[in-house]
């Protein structure tokens, strides 16, 4: 079974991986952004701000990433507006997956309790204050499970781009298996690269979403805080 003379297209591998890790990293990091300004719109008080909204949410959970990939790359450019493989995956990415974090998002602003919003008014600070501070943090940690769980998600539709020959690993399995004619060796391996990428980064996610949970502060400037709380409170008692 194991014929394939791999160390022949390990670059090529190679290329394939870092090709998909930046997919997953531009599209992830837009989806959020847009994802989080959708979710906002959507809770807008303007109903001329949340109708747009709602119709794009609504209309991007409903189409096929394939349908959406083929519309940006083949669609764009047959009118004009053509787009590379890379722009054109990573703008389908962002576009698809900022419809569900939109919705992830929404929910956990939505689940901050209003009184927190009522205490924080209460304190003096302004709207956006509240906002950045209070309820944000709190959404955040509510929305973790669901963002994971996109992130990894969207790791393997990245696999979907080899429609559009985008070099990732994907299509660098594809152009493999042209060559030698071992497709079961080589789509195997290319699953077990996928399952390597993504098992320790779900696996990772959890972890991370367990300390949030937990309480303990992960930034530098946090945990300095909580130094010197615990030090105040030792010395009051």
């Amino acid at each position: 079974m194991f014929e394939v003379p791999w160390s022949e297209y390990s670059a090529d591998l190679w290329e394939g991986l870092l090709k998909t890790l930046s997919y997953t990293v531009a599209g992830f990091a837009g989806a959020a952004l847009l994802g989080l300004a959708v979710a906002l719109l959507r809770l807008s008080a303007v109903k001329a701000l949340r109708i747009p909204a709602l119709i794009y949410t609504e209309l991007f959970k409903n189409v096929p990433l394939l349908a959406v990939i083929f519309l940006t790359y083949f669609g764009l450019g047959s009118v004009g507006l053509k787009l590379d493989a890379f722009q054109a995956g990573t703008l389908s990415l962002i576009l698809f997956y900022a419809a569900y974090l939109s919705e992830i998002f929404r929910s956990a602003i939505n689940g901050v309790h209003n009184g927190q919003q009522e205490a924080a008014s209460a304190l003096g600070l302004s709207r956006l204050s509240t906002f950045r501070k209070v309820v944000f943090p709190q959404a955040m940690r509510l929305a973790l499970p669901g963002t994971n769980t996109m992130l990894v998600d969207l790791l393997k539709s990245t696999s979907l781009l080899v429609t559009i020959s985008a070099a990732e690993l994907m299509s660098q399995g594809r152009l493999i298996t042209s060559a030698t004619f071992r497709a079961l060796e080589v789509y195997l391996v290319i699953a077990v690269i996928y399952f390597v990428l993504c098992y320790p980064l779900s696996q990772g996610l959890l972890w991370l979403e367990r300390r949030i949970h937990a309480g303990v502060p992960l930034s530098p400037t946090r945990r300095r805080r909580l130094r010197e709380a615990r030090k105040l409170l030792e010395v009051q008692v």
